[in-house]
């Protein structure tokens, strides 16, 4: 069969698309080829084996929520809560940690918001978003 013989020709992500493609063609009609291949995403997973990796879920109220990007260097506990310090987030919701070489992962959100009340007096004046969360997230 003419697919098989062609997706035997490309790469194999690339083959599911194309019998795909040739499985929509229907007698009769002309058949347009285009070869589209997705560049991988970047992996969520830390370079560093054993690494505590943080995300924040933040609230950008009417657009609604969405894991904020952050750089793999930056994903650690101590940036973390300095970026919320400074701001850096408009509505914090949910910070959830993960370390793919311990194999586990869990909502730290408490405790990210029991840290900072205990260091509070290091940080001086925090934005309301800080004040907001630390109220939303008390045990």
């Amino acid at each position: 069969m003419a697919s098989q013989a062609l997706a035997a020709s490309l790469p194999a992500r690339s083959a599911e698309f194309a019998i795909s493609a040739l499985n929509a063609y229907r007698p009769g009609r002309s058949l347009r080829w285009s070869l589209c291949i997705m560049r991988r995403s970047p992996s969520i997973v830390p370079n560093e084996a054993n690494q505590d990796t943080y995300l924040v879920l933040d609230d950008f109220g009417r657009r609604g929520c969405c894991w904020r990007e952050t750089d793999a260097e930056s994903a650690d506990r101590e940036t973390l809560i300095r970026d919320l310090v400074e701001g850096q987030y408009l509505h914090p919701v949910r910070i959830v940690a993960f370390n793919t070489a311990e194999g586990w992962s869990r909502d730290v959100t408490v405790d990210i918001s029991d840290e900072m009340r205990r260091r509070y007096v290091e940080f001086g004046e925090v934005p309301q978003s800080v004040l907001d969360f630390l109220d939303a997230n008390r045990r």
